[in-house]
């Protein structure tokens, strides 16, 4: 059998305690223990009706003098018998519960939190890079101003609904078991708005049209996301409000690809420029720069140009431009064109020759070892 704990060794008071400080100290044993503080803690819940049921007790004169006298055994004798449940709390502590969790019928708090919106937003390769301020307009459903979101009529506020008595639940009997199901009168609320304000029609919420400036910063990429605290959906009874979700779309670029910070891209260039080298202008984030291409270039040559990338949005450091080269071929000569490669030819086969023989002779050499 449990023995139970000592009413006010459970609230932490002396036995001489007023009863302003029996509610301090019950506040905050309720605050602590609350089950929506602590969902699944089956050890806060049994804490949280043992706090109430001392309260219960020791607020209570005729209830407090018994158990002075006699103790737990002397109010089992006169017929208390504690909470049999979470309802029969919120029901006995209807006042209490209204200054700690802002419900004024007794059952749990009405507030509700606004729900998150999400807005997608498409922006340009270069805005990504950059960044950008703009004006996101919206249309969203925003707390009534003229209600402060409570649904009722100025002067007037929401009654305890008589049918299930604030609870927001009904108990219907099945043979020996009690099943408890959400309140249909107030669909679970615990109140009932008998004088809906004209503005809302009692809902608590209207739909404005409402615009947001949003700053995104320099280094965005595709599938970012940027959060804006308190611009989703207005809350109910006062509840808080939502958060916007601001999801970024990049706009592919014609000439540069991204890889992270680092952006790359492609340059033609002619096999002269490749074997004779040159100095050609090329495109970056910030403008033409000068590319020295060296002699003897070979296709596919790839050169940096550090700190011309995307910043970092962990750190600001920018990437690099990475430039690869494309050597072009000329489909169509001139006479003279033809006449020069030509001799360009002559000159090279012999070199071309040689190397060939070389190439064999020494593969031949390596079979006979073999």
């Amino acid at each position: 059998m449990t023995t139970k704990q000592d009413y006010y060794t459970l609230l932490g008071v002396d036995r001489n305690v007023s009863e302003s400080e029996l509610k301090k100290a019950y506040r905050k044993q309720a605050l602590k223990y609350h089950p929506d503080k602590n969902p699944g803690d089956k050890g806060a819940e049994d804490q949280f009706k043992a706090a109430a049921e001392a309260y219960d007790v020791l607020r209570d004169p005729q209830k407090r003098q018994i158990y002075d006298q006699f103790g737990h055994q002397g109010l089992e004798g006169s017929g208390f018998s504690g909470f049999n449940g979470f309802e029969d709390i919120f029901s006995s502590f209807g006042g209490i519960f209204e200054d700690l969790f802002g419900s004024r019928g007794g059952g749990r708090s009405r507030r509700h939190r606004g729900a998150d919106l999400r807005y997608d937003l498409q922006i340009s390769f270069l805005e990504a890079a950059f960044g950008k301020e703009t004006d996101l307009k919206l249309e969203k459903m925003d707390t009534c101003t003229t209600c402060e979101g409570g649904g009722s009529e100025q002067g007037h506020y929401p009654e305890t609904c008589p049918d299930c008595r604030g609870a927001g639940q009904v108990g219907r009997s099945q043979g020996f078991f009690t099943v408890r199901t959400t309140c249909p009168s107030c669909r679970g609320q615990g109140e009932r708005i008998t004088h809906p304000c004209n503005t809302c029609r009692g809902s608590g919420q209207i739909k404005t049209a409402k615009t947001v400036a949003v700053t995104i910063p320099a280094g965005v990429d595709n599938g970012s996301r940027l959060r804006l605290n308190g611009e989703g959906e207005g809350g109910l009874y006062g509840g808080p409000p939502g958060d916007l979700y601001v999801f970024i779309h990049v706009k592919p670029h014609d000439f540069f690809q991204r890889d992270d910070c680092d952006i790359a891209c492609q340059i033609p260039i002619s096999f002269i420029q490749a074997a004779l080298g040159d100095e050609i202008q090329v495109p970056t984030l910030n403008g033409e720069k000068t590319l020295t291409i060296p002699k003897g270039t070979q296709p596919g040559a790839l050169f940096r140009f550090r700190g011309e990338g995307v910043p970092s949005l962990r750190n600001g450091r920018r990437g690099d431009l990475l430039i690869q080269v494309d050597m072009k071929i000329p489909t169509r000569l001139t006479k003279k064109q033809t006449a020069l490669l030509n001799e360009f030819q002559e000159l090279e086969d012999g070199k071309i020759t040689h190397k060939l023989k070389k190439m064999l002779k020494g593969d031949q050499a390596a079979g006979v070892s073999g």
